[in-house]
């Protein structure tokens, strides 16, 4: 058994970045929805339009997008990125001025 694959570089964060009209009631409707589809995709709130999932492998990063692109709203400006464990770890993150940790690796679990 190889654990090659469990290495900072194989494994990956995706991070959406969203800015979607809420001027309407339906406008908003359809933001909350899309913020609903990821956190039920196991997304992460970073920021109120940024979102985070860590992911084991390559492979599973492209699954999770193809879900993404399946529930992208007509309107708005949606990204995506996918960085390695070994990117991630390189941000810093300051709440005004004092520093604070990065959220944490998930436990990786593997059933055969």
């Amino acid at each position: 058994m190889s654990f090659s694959r469990f290495n900072a570089y194989r494994i990956m964060w995706i991070m959406v970045f969203f800015d979607l009209p809420t001027e309407t009631k339906k406008q908003r409707s359809v933001a909350s929805k899309f913020r609903k589809a990821l956190l039920d995709d196991g997304f992460n709130m970073f920021q109120f339009s940024i979102y985070l999932r860590h992911c084991p492998s390559k492979e599973n990063v492209e699954v999770h997008i193809k879900r993404i692109k399946k529930s992208l709203p007509n309107e708005g400006k949606v990204g995506i990125l996918s960085i390695t464990d070994k990117q991630f770890e390189q941000m810093e993150l300051f709440f005004a001025k004092k520093e604070t940790e990065l959220p944490s690796i998930p436990q990786q679990l593997e059933l055969f």
